[in-house]
């Protein structure tokens, strides 16, 4: 949904590059902050303009600029049942879209990116197991094997349909090896 008025985050240089596309559909800053909203269980417009202090005609173009680009859908107040909001009074609710949803461990890694040089007492958030509370540290592994892959031995490589510009960037290495 590039042409939307309000996706005026980056271009991407080389079309078929993972990294452009995701920028390219996470599109200007307030994205990931009204998806942040959302997944904290803030639901409801009001709710939203409320957190975010942002102006009522602003957020209306934002919220109608994430359900343009399938990250959010509006639905019913109800459908916030069980979340603080549910009994606002502050306009329809908003869900994630399974698009919007599978943003999620990127703003949980981002976040703990953004605390990593801070000592514990010098976070003002922390990511924290909701039974235990017990303070945890996002990493990014591989779903086969568990293991982490923020080490070396993972390596961006041409994929089947890499353009020109990525093969020449990007090392051709065979699957399975």
């Amino acid at each position: 949904m590039s042409g939307h008025p309000l996706n005026t985050g980056p271009k991407a240089r080389i079309a078929d590059c993972p990294l452009a596309r995701t920028v390219t559909a996470i599109g200007p800053w307030w994205t990931l902050e009204i998806l942040h909203e959302v997944f904290d269980g803030h639901t409801t417009f009001e709710a939203i303009r409320r957190n975010l202090e942002t102006p009522a005609d602003v957020l209306a173009d934002r919220l109608a600029d994430l359900t343009a680009r399938d990250l959010l859908e509006a639905g019913d107040r109800g459908d916030a049942a069980g979340t603080e909001d549910a009994g606002d009074a502050g306009g329809p609710g908003y869900r994630l879209t399974e698009r919007g949803r599978a943003l999620r461990p990127l703003i949980l890694v981002m976040a703990a990116w953004g605390n990593h040089r801070l000592a514990p007492e010098e976070r003002s958030l922390v990511l924290v197991n909701a039974e235990t509370g017990v303070a945890v540290d996002p990493v990014v592994v591989d779903r086969l094997t568990g293991r982490r892959i923020d080490t070396p031995e993972y390596v961006f490589a041409q994929g089947p349909r890499a353009s020109e510009k990525i093969a020449a960037r990007y090392p051709k290495i065979p699957q399975g090896r």
